[in-house]
């Protein structure tokens, strides 16, 4: 944030003033054990919640409401016209969370839960989520995979955490050829992301003509995380927004991303592109 207020990028925009999800708005996609779970770890003072890397503190269930209710007011604000497109610079992620259990630094899955907001609360038919996240969105793909009105895509690193996101995983039952992936070999640069975009996912998503497009926007392909191997740079990013803008309203959500020079950066140049097609 400092280095966007730096940028004098936010003078132009305007700032949404965030409420918490509900937990009605979070059991739409997580189990009411997953919620109880997380709530009961966090008054207990906190701590890991998994055999991995997933730590609550006693204030990361509040939180997390709130980094999930952000995208609920973005959508919201979208949705009826206040604004052409918007970013949720939140934490924690959310991609990791599958329906039943937290995952990857992610306790629950803010998109999956802003997706199916936008259908229950306004009406939105088809929601596409595109995530380029540099780790696949396991959580996300594992909620909507058999559900036609979501269109999951994802670009990431492959083979690496947590190890789902082949090409041949496109969906189950009616959800088959709904979800999209493109694993990416470490050392991948932006050549490969621009292909993808422009064959395969840019007419993807005009075929399925979403009322709603949210980004899973983390920033840890960029080549100076230190979490991955994939080489894109900041413009990189300013560039693949660019390519889907004017597909449908966008709602972008912050995922991963652990430099903080090269996320502060990669994040400025999407919201620059983001910027001259919306009013954001």
């Amino acid at each position: 944030m400092r280095h966007l207020e730096a940028s004098g990028l936010l003078a132009s925009m305007d700032r949404i003033d965030p409420a918490p999800a509900t937990v009605r708005d979070i059991t739409r996609v997580h189990a009411e054990s997953h919620v109880e779970f997380i709530r009961a770890a966090c008054a207990r003072g906190g701590g890991m919640l998994d055999d991995g890397d997933t730590f609550a503190s006693p204030e990361s269930f509040d939180v997390a409401l709130l980094a999930a209710g952000a995208v609920l007011g973005a959508i919201d604000a979208v949705i009826t016209g206040d604004l052409d497109g918007a970013f949720c610079a939140v934490r924690p992620p959310g991609h990791h969370a599958e329906h039943d259990r937290p995952m990857g630094f992610c306790l629950f899955n803010n998109v999956a839960v802003g997706a199916r907001y936008a259908q229950s609360r306004h009406g939105v038919e088809r929601v596409a989520i595109l995530d380029w996240d540099v780790h696949h969105g396991n959580g996300t793909q594992h909620i909507f995979e058999s559900d036609p009105t979501v269109f999951y895509i994802s670009l990431h690193q492959y083979p690496w955490y947590p190890g789902t996101g082949a090409r041949e995983e496109t969906g189950i039952g009616a959800g088959k050829g709904y979800t999209l992936n493109f694993p990416m070999p470490a050392g991948t640069e932006e050549d490969a992301y621009l292909k993808a975009f422009t064959n395969e996912i840019v007419p993807a998503l005009r075929k399925f003509d979403p009322g709603l497009l949210i980004l899973s926007a983390g920033f840890d392909a960029h080549r100076d995380d230190p979490l991955a191997g994939i080489r894109l740079t900041e413009q990189t990013f300013g560039t693949l927004t660019g390519l889907i803008a004017g597909i449908a309203p966008i709602v972008s959500v912050l995922e991963g991303g652990y430099h903080r020079e090269a996320t502060s950066k990669s994040i400025e140049h999407h919201l620059r592109a983001l910027s001259e097609c919306d009013k954001i």
